[in-house]
């Protein structure tokens, strides 16, 4: 289902006969798996105790078991993710990072708004660029790089690692050889900033870096930790904005009357971003593992058993929002899921939307003709993330 062409075109027919059919839906991806395609369950499954959010051992599942081990240091690694974490060690480190990402972004947004010319500066006089490779691509790494205290040079090694590290979850067959280098990749990316928070402890700064630092000073985070924690910021906060930036200006341009509208009116701008994070959610669904036997809708969940939350389904279920398929700014999209929901919901949500508003905001203001060279993109062939890798545009 997932790697069908026309499902990857547009899967969203699919998701409504998902809806329309039953409310849970059992598929042979992924080793079985359980899908949730509507609004309330999807609520309920990502604030449900009895799932858990560990899931690095499901990357290499489908790896003889002698192979498996090859890749111990992968889930190690990203067993310390926020994202895979559960519980009171979940609790300790999200309290720490909330903390720190206020302090972060304090200061942030004239530093977005410099990245976001200076990226608009290089092709404002060429009348036409590909949005992704010279903008959406660049730009989560250099604000991440301000945000991190590191070296803005350093921006393709960190495009390069983080790709490498998300194909796992990305890609429709993980193969020996992907998996080799995202782990390559994800040790690499390590590696730098252990030797980052080394001379950080030596020359502190303003930073987020140092403001963990002082966290793993006070025994509340540990070296790795620390260093855990600053590769999920650049790894998942790369793809989470890079697609939010190529899908909402590719959906502005296709629904062009929004895009009239959002020019005249760029106060709403923080009511179009929910809207676009609904109609096309960067992130297709989240995984949660049983860690009981339970049933929902009659259906037995069995312990260890795979169950996938259909965001890109949730928010475009009409029981929740009236017209799902009509791209709508004005409308309240307050409740969409693009970002999760519950304990686990997007740590970055907030940096998220103000990147997107000061870039949606500048690009609207300095080419306001822009326009697609192609109607019909081709979107990425990935499993969990939805977007672009080459959006030309005229202006």
């Amino acid at each position: 289902m997932f790697d069908n062409p026309e499902f990857i075109a547009n899967p969203y027919p699919t998701y409504s006969d998902l809806r329309s059919h039953s409310p849970i839906h059992w598929v042979d991806i992924l080793g079985g798996a359980w899908l949730l395609p509507r609004y309330d369950d999807v609520v309920n499954a990502l604030r449900d105790p009895r799932l858990s959010a560990q899931q690095s051992d499901l990357f290499f599942a489908d790896f003889p078991p002698e192979m498996q081990g090859e890749f111990a240091e992968f889930n190690r690694i990203f067993g310390m993710w926020l994202l895979s974490l559960d519980g009171a060690e979940h609790n300790r480190v999200r309290k720490l990072m909330n903390k720190g990402f206020k302090m972060a972004l304090q200061n942030l947004r004239p530093r977005i708004q410099k990245v976001t010319d200076l990226l608009l500066d290089r092709v404002q006089a060429t009348g036409e660029f590909d949005l992704m490779r010279d903008f959406a691509l660049p730009f989560p790494m250099l604000v991440m790089a301000e945000m991190l205290g590191v070296d803005s040079q350093d921006r393709d090694d960190f495009i390069s690692w983080s790709e490498d590290i998300l194909i796992i979850a990305d890609a429709p067959q993980v193969t020996l050889e992907l998996a080799r280098q995202a782990q390559k990749s994800l040790i690499a990316l390590n590696e730098y900033f252990r030797t980052i928070i080394a001379e950080r402890r030596q020359n502190p700064g303003d930073d987020l870096i140092s403001f963990l630092i002082h966290a793993e000073e006070d025994s509340v985070l540990t070296t790795d930790e620390v260093i855990a924690q600053s590769s999920q910021l650049i790894a998942a906060g790369y793809a989470s904005i890079r697609n939010f930036l190529g899908n909402g200006i590719y959906l502005l341009l296709k629904h062009i009357d929004q895009w009239e509208i959002l020019r005249n009116n760029p106060s709403l701008m923080p009511n179009a971003l929910r809207e676009l994070l609904r109609y096309e959610s960067s992130a297709q669904f989240a995984t949660r593992f049983a860690r009981e036997d339970f049933f929902l809708h009659d259906r037995l969940i069995k312990k260890g058993q795979t169950v996938i939350a259909l965001i890109g389904s949730a928010n475009r279920d009409p029981e929740k929002f009236p017209n799902p398929d009509v791209l709508d700014i004005t409308r309240n999209a307050d409740h969409h899921l693009a970002f999760g929901y519950g304990a686990h919901a997007c740590l970055g949500a907030t940096l998220t939307y103000i990147q997107a508003e000061i870039a949606f905001l500048t690009v609207i203001q300095r080419m306001p003709n822009l326009r697609l060279v192609n109607d019909t993109p081709e979107w990425n062939p990935g499993l969990l993330f939805r977007g672009f890798n080459s959006l030309p545009l005229l202006f």
